[in-house]
């Protein structure tokens, strides 16, 4: 429940931070938000890591969604749906099968530990390659600067 209301504001929230910082900013600080949302019961097995995890982890997932089809937008003007559709497929197919392969790891481990950190490994590889976007991004803008 704490997730689904901490989701509730975040789609606002980070088109504003989009507005104020950029896409590709927001979107590197909800993916590191996300990352502390992910690992926080791996750091603490309590109920405050739990707590916590469960706001950081609603607190962002909705805003990155949005922020990355505001990508698909800005990056495919011309077919935009096409781009979104295909985000969106793939982001389904995640939300089947995880759930899967998490509960054979969590019934052969009997916990949540490794899924834990394969979630925030994923993440963390997620964070890298926006990084090495904006840095693209950066040299194309000195780029068209020059010219």
């Amino acid at each position: 429940m704490l997730i689904g209301l901490a989701a509730m504001p975040t789609g606002f929230l980070w088109d504003r931070a989009a507005r104020g910082i950029g896409v590709l900013n927001a979107l590197v600080a909800a993916y590191l938000l996300q990352i502390l949302g992910i690992a926080a019961p791996l750091i603490g097995d309590t109920l405050v890591g739990a707590l916590l995890g469960a706001l950081l982890f609603g607190g962002t997932f909705v805003g990155i969604v949005g922020l990355v089809l505001t990508m698909a937008g800005r990056y495919y003007p011309s077919h935009p749906s096409r781009m979104m559709g295909k985000m969106t497929l793939s982001y389904g197919i995640a939300q089947i099968s995880a759930p899967a392969l998490i509960a054979l790891t969590v019934g052969a481990e009997g916990g949540y530990s490794r899924s834990l950190v394969s979630a925030t490994a994923a993440m963390a590889i997620g964070s890298v390659l926006i990084l090495r976007l904006k840095s693209i991004e950066a040299k194309r803008e000195n780029q068209r600067c020059l010219t």
